[in-house]
């Protein structure tokens, strides 16, 4: 279901963004971004060719005009030349901005932001799991068991509290299991824990039975218009000015994870989504594993060091090295994997990270409010485990563009860039390129193959997809030859 934003009349609690008068996309001549984020995207978005600073006026009553001129200021303090106050083409925001002012702000043709409307039905770990169990059921119904079960890849989880009685009738069919419980809105390992105990959670349960929320982890309010199937984010019960009372997931933990010198560690990959109806995903090559400082052990399941991989947890450690940090860059990871086990078994565990990838963002596909102006960068959260199944944890809808090294600096530095590349606020690409900089097309209303052409999706016998997570990432040279075939295909049809 598409919702746009039909023009309305302008008022004091409507605000429109992009409305120059007589300045097409194509014509423009600068970008005006905006964003609060002061880390890595800042210093990508200050050094773009063509891109300058906005910032709200504070003089302003009301949305300004169509046709009020954009003030020129000079940079103040360590803001760099270019700064302006005023209206915006591009605002990387907040979720929190989100929620406040999404429903209330006309946007016109060019502009865009970096959220969907309600991108919580993927990155809320308890509406991602129900998403995923509704798909999956679909998948059965419509195509069979053997097509479902290539949705088998989260583990099984409840929601807490209110699937607490189906959690107990599980957790005492497979008693001495491990389990972990996660805050459904926090982030950053805020929250964790483990347990084998039934008392251990009867004890939470009592200690959370009045706890509310902080207005930051309110869960999201919902727009008038739900899609089918979606989730109203709030419940009867918060209908009230009151905070919610704050929701957990109970999930089976994953014993045997893959281990690199004795150490658990998860993944950390990118997949930028530019529509969802139609579907058009890109995945980027590059990538980290995120390790822990203390080797892996079950005998002590209260130990964050061991089971957390998350940087805000392990750089708390006694053990953690600042310049040294935990990451390994998915392509070393991937090297390593080969020289143990084999191309053969390197290619089906990274074929059956790109089924995730797919299958979770199709499980959301009819129930985002797919608009025109949003876009997404998520950081998807991979475990594998012994025998080289990966398992997702979680979708993040803000994953961390602070970086903790030089390498995850350049890293994170080249992804933003590209990101931009494919968002194309300039309108150089023609809309049929498979590769731009370090993001490749995997998905396109369909399965993109690396092969040149339309694919045979027949018998699929021969078809690739066309993802490189953990190879060779020649951005630079992909993107001279990019553009320079761009500016030749612009120069010969003009």
């Amino acid at each position: 279901m598409i919702l746009e934003k039909d023009p309305k009349p302008w008022n004091q609690n409507y605000k429109g963004h992009g409305l120059s008068k007589g300045k097409e996309r194509e014509q423009r001549a600068s970008i005006r971004f905006k964003t609060t984020l002061v880390n890595t995207l800042m210093d990508v978005l200050r050094h773009r060719p063509g891109w300058v600073e906005v910032k709200e006026c504070q003089e302003a009553s009301g949305p300004r005009v169509a046709d009020t001129p954009v003030v020129q200021r000079e940079p103040k303090g360590s803001r760099q030349p270019g700064f302006v106050e005023g209206d915006w083409d591009f605002y990387w925001c907040d979720v929190s901005w989100l929620r406040e002012n999404f429903d209330h702000t006309y946007m016109d043709e060019h502009v865009r932001i970096s959220h969907f409307r309600n991108h919580y039905e993927l990155t809320r770990k308890n509406y991602m799991v129900k998403n995923l169990k509704r798909f999956r059921k679909q998948l059965e119904r419509e195509a069979g068991k053997l097509e479902a079960a290539k949705c088998d890849f989260f583990p099984k989880t409840f929601e807490m509290p209110c699937e607490y009685h189906l959690f107990v009738e599980e957790f005492r069919k497979n008693p001495g299991i491990t389990w972990i419980m996660k805050p459904v809105a926090r982030s950053q390992g805020k929250g964790i824990f483990l347990f084998r105990r039934l008392k251990d959670i009867m004890d939470w349960r009592k200690g959370t039975a009045g706890k509310k929320l902080t207005s930051s982890e309110a869960q999201p309010a919902r727009s008038a218009v739900n899609p089918p199937g979606g989730h109203d984010a709030r419940s009867s019960e918060d209908q009230k000015d009151e905070i919610p009372v704050e929701n957990y997931v109970a999930q089976r933990y994953i014993e045997n994870p893959y281990l690199i010198g004795g150490r658990k560690f998860d993944l950390r990959v990118y997949v930028l989504v530019m529509s969802y109806i139609p579907l058009r995903a890109w995945l980027y090559r590059d990538g980290f594993a995120r390790f822990s400082n203390t080797r892996f052990t079950l005998s002590s399941i209260d130990d964050q060091y061991v089971h957390l991989t998350n940087v805000a947890v392990q750089k708390t450690s006694p053990d953690y090295h600042p310049k040294k940090g935990c990451k390994w860059m998915i392509q070393r990871f991937r090297q390593y994997l080969a020289s143990k086990h084999g191309p053969e078994a390197v290619e089906t565990l990274f074929s059956d990270m790109d089924n995730i990838f797919i299958r979770s963002l199709q499980s959301v596909q009819k129930v985002i409010i797919s608009d025109k102006h949003c876009f997404e960068l998520y950081g998807y959260d991979i475990l594998i485990d012994q025998d080289l199944k990966p398992w997702l944890l979680e979708v993040n809808a803000s994953p961390s563009l602070t970086a903790s090294s030089q390498e995850d600096y350049e890293l994170k530095t080249c992804l933003l860039e590209d990101t931009l590349h494919v968002v194309d606020m300039e309108a150089r690409l023609t809309g049929r390129e498979k590769r731009v900089g370090g993001f490749d097309l995997m998905w396109n209303d369909g399965p993109v193959s690396r092969e040149e052409g339309a694919p045979d999706l027949s018998g699929m016998g021969n078809f690739v997809t066309n993802t490189h997570l953990g190879c060779v990432n020649d951005r630079k040279k992909q993107l001279r030859q990019l553009f320079r075939s761009l500016q030749s295909q612009k120069k010969a049809s003009s």
